[in-house]
Parts: structure tokens; C-alpha cells; sequence
């Protein structure tokens, strides 16, 4: 019987050193547990700021779209101008070419008849 006991005893501790391990287990399982609910909650974090930046990005690439147009427009609009401008400036050479013109005429057939 002696053995018996021995072997129930012997048992007991195993039982007792496996129930400690579960235990040790179970902590550490409760502990990834707990590691893998923070991580949860800190990807969610991450999806909503990125679902965030994604609408403003979009945002963003319609105020430039936007401005690309305006800018197209405004582009269109100087072009215009300054080719009123070149040929108004173009007409204005013209006559003051003429002006000239008409001025050294007038002096040199000054200077003809002031000598004749």
C-alpha cells in the first residue's frame, strides 16, 4: 500500500504542478487576450484615421482639380488680353510711324522752300 500512497502522492503533485501550469497558462492567455483587445482597438483607431485622410485627400484633389480649371480659364483670359493688347499697341506704332513720317516731311520741305 505504501507504494500506492506513494504513487497517489506522487500524482497529487502532478496534478498540482499541471494546475499550476494551466493557471500559468490561462494568465498568460487572459494576458494575450488583453494584448490582442488594445490592438484592436488601436487598428480601428488607425482604419478611422486613415478613412479620414482618404476624405480629405479626395477633398484635396478636387480643390486642385478645381483650381486646375481656373487657372485654365484665367490663362485663356490673359492670352486673349494681351493679344488686344499687342495688336492695339501694334495699330498705335503704325500711326506714330506715319506721325513720324509725316512730321520729317514736313520739315525737310520746310527747309527746301526756306532755301529756294
Amino acid at each position: 500500500m505504501n507504494s500506492l500512497e506513494n504513487r497517489i502522492s506522487r500524482l497529487e503533485g502532478e496534478v498540482g504542478k499541471l494546475s499550476d501550469r494551466v493557471s500559468k497558462l490561462e494568465e498568460r492567455v487572459g494576458r494575450v487576450e488583453d494584448s490582442i483587445n488594445a490592438l484592436r482597438e488601436r487598428v480601428a483607431r488607425v482604419e478611422g484615421i486613415v478613412e479620414q485622410m482618404d476624405k480629405r485627400l479626395n477633398h484635396i484633389e478636387s480643390e486642385l482639380r478645381g483650381l486646375r480649371e481656373e487657372l485654365v480659364v484665367f490663362r485663356k483670359s490673359v492670352d486673349e488680353k494681351f493679344e488686344r493688347f499687342r495688336k492695339e499697341l501694334s495699330e498705335r506704332f503704325y500711326w506714330l510711324i506715319g506721325i513720324l513720317l509725316t512730321m520729317w516731311i514736313t520739315i525737310i520741305l520746310a527747309i527746301i522752300r526756306l532755301r529756294c
